[in-house]
């Protein structure tokens, strides 16, 4: 056989048709890679598409809340004057720089002399509209400044909920037309109310402050973190370097994971047949209600906690063993203060958790109207966010911004707590 017979035609036609298998081969793969990577950038861009859109409902959402809240930190106020020295009060320049003199000026005849002066200058219709601690916030404001005891002066008081209703044009006509014509004078406006932030609950939002629900938070808030804070801690150090791998160790781990994702009604019920049963006289406490929340918190501390000290590497351990050190001391030398960061914003962010529940406390009480700012541990209080679902029942437009004013608080203790919790992880944290 020739070489020509070998290498003849059908031999150019095998290797033009290898060449085109190839070449498709070659377009499939690349329509395959195409598809991919069009694949990953339409994942890219859906999950930009979800950052963006969260970022955008979460602005929405401050946007709202600030555009609604500011106004419930202000209140209608009159411009009253005033010729206090003129007026025969009953009291001198010194005694205001004593104790108990707000109390002396009500008995010197403060809340009369603001009666009879809104009443010379703007008639008995208006003066009766002057809000019911009007002369105590005139009182505060001669002992700040006892000078005006003998000056001509004008002071701004609050007014009542209705003539404040009238000046946001809802209620009664005629006193909607009066609000109009005190408006047109200057004499009647908003101002910047920083009793809100020192007063307790009142049933007239013209008089409401957050300061006796703040005061309970914090208070509950002291409470869940001295007895959750060091138990979980422990029992994560516990489970983590002491305790036997057995049946036994496993199934209170699985306790404690579902502990943590329990709906925190169901600890208010818990403090409500434990703790008042054992302490019934301090029902809407703070005591009793950091102890509910403690329940709530200290599973998140155990599993945070575990993690942290999981993060350890096992390096450290047999560093410390192998120079000496006692099992004792390898954990609270060594072990603990490396895994403090990741212990302290597990922490942070339970406390943060804590902070904002309201079904387990409403269990235990803690949605009385409580006038005055808890004493002690045991005094009868509400927190924050109770206070802020009680507001929001009132029907009352004031009440309305109260509550968003009220909710601009507790976003601001919330991020502060979140933003504690990321400085002490970047402060701290150490990379192995």
């Amino acid at each position: 056989m020739s070489t020509a017979d070998i290498t003849g035609p059908n031999a150019g036609h095998g290797g033009a048709d290898h060449d085109l298998h190839r070449k498709e081969r070659a377009a499939r793969i690349a329509a395959r890679l195409e598809k991919r990577y069009a694949s990953e950038r339409r994942f890219k861009y859906l999950a930009m598409g979800s950052v963006i859109f969260s970022a955008l409902v979460l602005a929405f959402l401050l946007f709202t809340m600030t555009a609604n809240g500011i106004a419930g930190f202000t209140r209608a106020e009159l411009k009253v004057p005033i010729d206090f020295a003129g007026a025969g009060l009953t009291i001198t320049e010194e005694r205001l720089s004593q104790p108990g003199a707000e109390g002396a000026l009500g008995a010197a005849g403060l809340p009369d002399v603001l009666q009879f002066a809104a009443t010379e200058a703007y008639g008995p219709e208006v003066a009766e509209q002057l809000g019911a601690s009007a002369w105590r916030d005139l009182a505060r404001q001669l002992v700040s400044d006892p000078a005006m005891i003998t000056q001509n002066t004008t002071v701004s008081v609050p007014v009542s909920d209705d003539l404040a209703s009238a000046y946001r044009g809802e209620g009664d006509p005629a006193l909607r037309a009066v609000a109009a014509d005190l408006d047109s004078k200057g004499v009647l406006g908003r101002a910047f109310d920083w009793g809100f932030l020192q007063r307790a609950d009142a049933t007239d939002p013209q008089e409401a402050g957050i300061w006796g629900a703040l005061k309970g938070s914090l208070l509950t808030m002291m409470v869940t973190l001295v007895l959750a804070f060091p138990i979980g801690v422990l029992a994560a150090v516990y489970l983590e370097e002491y305790a036997p791998k057995n049946k036994w160790t496993d199934i209170i781990e699985v306790s404690i994971n579902n502990l943590a994702a329990v709906p925190s009604i169901i600890f208010g019920l818990l403090g409500l047949a434990v703790f008042l049963a054992i302490f019934p006289n301090y029902r809407s406490a703070p005591l009793i209600g950091g102890m509910t929340l403690a329940l709530m918190t200290m599973p998140v501390i155990v599993i945070s906690g575990r993690n942290a000290i999981k993060s350890v590497p096992p390096s450290i351990r047999d560093g410390a063993l192998a120079i000496g050190a006692s099992p004792v001391q390898v954990v609270f030398h060594h072990i603990l203060p490396l895994a403090l960061p990741g212990i302290l914003t597990g922490t942070i962010i339970g406390m943060a958790r804590a902070l904002g529940e309201t079904a387990p406390l409403l269990m235990i009480g803690m949605r009385a109207f409580v006038a005055t700012p808890p004493d002690g541990l045991t005094s009868p209080s509400s927190v924050l966010p109770v206070q802020i679902f009680l507001w929001s029942d009132e029907i009352d437009r004031g009440f309305v911004e109260r509550t968003s004013a009220a909710i601009i608080v507790l976003l601001l203790f919330l991020l502060v707590m979140n933003g504690l919790a990321i400085y002490l992880r970047n402060r701290f944290e150490r990379r192995w």
